[in-house]
């Protein structure tokens, strides 16, 4: 929830018996507010943004905070430590195993008509498209359990990352006005639902019709699925024709310091820390480092050797970044890029 909106929420806070506060004190303030209350004012923000009185009851009926939720958030992480960095080849072992390539073929040779189509219109290849879908949910058969708008308005009220739940809660809120059910509006704990795993927000602003029945249905329809994980990629810049890498020769003595990157990246700063400086593939051969598969020689690519010298390296081009961006975790989108060259052969 963007900080300007809070002083429409104040009077009613009042009213409903929170001690005399200002705008200017904490925003822990909200703390002071019993879960009812803190309630309402979620309800009434959601109100304010066109959701229907009956969404809201049926979405908001019985509601109770889970200290579950509340335990597994506060358990999250804070700042890394700079202890370094586990290696990348065991966790590629468990994420790009036996069973999820072939699962991944399998799906991808189901819904072979449709993921050509979707390619067509999106430019994003079906195997990516595929491999989100596989490590997001294992193909559809893990997507969580929680009760999204008890999780969502648990998390607002705990008020860790107050601005992001409560307004994940208010979009949630409108997607359940599409006409889903409460019932179909579980996930993750920490708010991601469906197929994709999206967060409401995202939902509402990218989740498309995959097949043309009015309905960008992500729990159970792998058209709408696969429409919606192409749709995010497109948003995000996805190039195609590109690879998103390719496996990459390191000459013997090759001078790592001479391609430190330079740059400290404003988000995901130690994801990023980690890949060379960009230079083109015409001047990565003219350094000695030769691509495993074609990369055009204008293509800007960086060099990520994650476990180290003699481990093996990749050249890494734009369409990485836009993996990164589902999920920022070089273990995470190197699993999701060599899983989709698996199903892809």
């Amino acid at each position: 929830m963007n900080i300007r909106v809070f002083p429409v929420f104040l009077g009613l806070a009042l009213a409903l018996g929170a001690p005399n506060i200002s705008y200017a004190q904490d925003q822990d303030v909200q703390h002071e507010l019993s879960f009812d209350a803190y309630l309402q004012l979620l309800i009434a923000r959601a109100r304010a943004e066109g959701v229907s009185e009956a969404t809201l009851e049926r979405m908001t009926a019985g509601l109770t905070p889970n200290q579950r939720v509340i335990r597994l958030d506060r358990s999250q992480p804070g700042t890394p430590t700079r202890s370094g960095y586990p290696a990348l080849a065991p966790y590629i072992a468990r994420h790009v195993d036996n069973a999820r390539i072939s699962g991944g073929r399998g799906v991808y040779r189901e819904n072979i008509n449709t993921l050509a189509r979707i390619e067509r219109e999106y430019g994003v290849p079906g195997e990516i498209v595929v491999a989100i879908f596989g490590h997001e949910t294992a193909y559809g058969r893990v997507k969580g359990t929680f009760d999204l708008a008890q999780a969502l308005a648990t998390l607002a009220w705990e008020g860790r990352r107050r601005e992001l739940f409560a307004g994940e809660f208010v979009e949630l809120m409108k997607v359940a006005d599409k006409g889903y059910p409460r019932s179909t509006l579980v996930g993750s704990w920490a708010g991601a639902f469906g197929n994709p795993q999206f967060l409401p927000s995202v939902y509402m602003r990218i989740a498309k019709d995959g097949d043309g029945d009015g309905r960008a249905d992500i729990f159970n329809n792998r058209a709408d699925t696969f429409a919606s994980i192409a749709n995010y990629f497109r948003d995000a810049g996805w190039r195609t024709g590109q690879p998103w890498g390719a496996r990459a020769y390191v000459p013997s003595g090759f001078d790592w310091d001479a391609v430190k990157t330079k740059l400290d990246s404003p988000v995901c700063p130690r994801v990023h820390e980690r890949h060379s400086q960009w230079k083109t593939v015409r001047e990565w051969r003219a350094l000695g480092v030769q691509p495993q598969r074609p990369l055009g020689e204008d293509v800007m690519a960086s060099l990520f050797q994650p476990d180290g010298t003699g481990a093996p390296a990749w050249l890494l081009t734009s369409n990485y970044r836009v993996i990164l961006e589902y999920n920022c975790s070089n273990y995470y989108a190197m699993s999701v890029g060599l899983l989709a060259d698996e199903i892809a052969q």
